[in-house]
């Protein structure tokens, strides 16, 4: 949502607070959804996508503690900002809130340029940890195209690595998300040893999208790299599918490896899309990662 609005959800079952809430913070240039129930909230934010949820903890069907249960439940809405807005001013209750995940609590009467102050700041934070995966803790796609751009210029030999994992869409709808989540740490934790037990002490690893990792290394370690982490992960990846899959004579492979690695050579790259774009090219041939 770079170029749009960011979209608040105001859960509140006040109709009059609601209103004010909804034309304050309409014009500091926000969208703003509003909700009076539980079950209201929970539908739009399965429906679009929202930057930041004013919750109130009081509501007429389910309260605002079960509301913020279900949405850190759901994938689209784990990690999304939420403020409690709140009569109560107790300690268990606000304990209660920050075990939930909440990110702020205000207790109403309160400041409106105070909420909107922790509001901003809320979702600027949010969208710092929105340029890591939350699962690998590795740089995405943004970071990424910032430090291949930064090669196009540079004079020394430098290598990039692509490292992908295909079929974790089968591995997540087979065994759920847990399981995929734990592959992708595994993978991340292979590529992050090999970087470091033949690698240099600043050599740079992220992500294209989440089953693809990249490693910008120099050309003389670059293949020592490459190999240990393809040794690796196929040493490792039979253990993440299930034990009758394993022993069975026909045996799942849904999980396959492939990698591909250019160096700075002779050729002259403008962009960080035409590094990527000669990265892929380099990719091998679908490989069984389990026979």
């Amino acid at each position: 949502m770079a170029d749009e609005k960011a979209r608040l959800l105001v859960v509140e079952d006040d109709l009059d607070l609601s209103d004010m809430l909804n034309a304050y913070f309409t014009t500091q240039d926000y969208e703003v959804k509003t909700a009076a129930w539980g079950a209201e909230a929970l539908k739009i934010a399965a429906d679009e996508a929202i930057s930041l949820v004013i919750l109130d903890i009081r509501l007429p069907d389910i309260n605002g503690y079960e509301v913020c249960r279900q949405l850190r439940a759901q994938r689209r809405t784990q990690s999304t900002p939420i403020i409690f807005l709140t009569e109560k001013r107790d300690r268990v209750d606000k304990l209660q809130g920050l075990e939930l995940g909440v990110v702020d609590y205000i207790t109403k009467p309160f400041d409106i340029q105070e909420l909107r102050l922790r509001v901003r700041n809320a979702i600027q934070r949010a969208a710092q940890q929105a340029l890591t995966n939350p699962i690998t803790e590795l740089p995405e796609a943004p970071l990424v195209d910032e430090k291949l751009n930064h090669l196009v210029l540079a004079e020394h030999d430098w290598s990039v690595i692509l490292v992908r994992i295909d079929g974790l869409d089968t591995l997540r709808e087979r065994y759920g998300f847990v399981a995929a989540d734990e592959l992708l740490r595994a993978v991340t934790l292979m590529i992050r040893n090999a970087a470091r037990d033949d690698g240099n002490e600043d050599d740079f690893i992220g992500h294209l999208d989440p089953s693809e990792f990249v490693i910008i290394t120099t050309a003389e370690k670059s293949a020592a790299i490459r190999a240990r982490i393809e040794t690796r992960i196929r040493q490792s990846i039979e253990h993440f599918y299930r034990p009758n899959e394993r022993e069975s004579d026909t045996p799942s492979d849904f999980l396959k490896l492939h990698t591909g690695m250019i160096e700075r050579g002779t050729t002259e790259y403008k962009d960080a899309d035409a590094i990527k774009t000669a990265l892929m090219a380099t990719v091998t041939p679908s490989e069984k990662l389990k026979e």
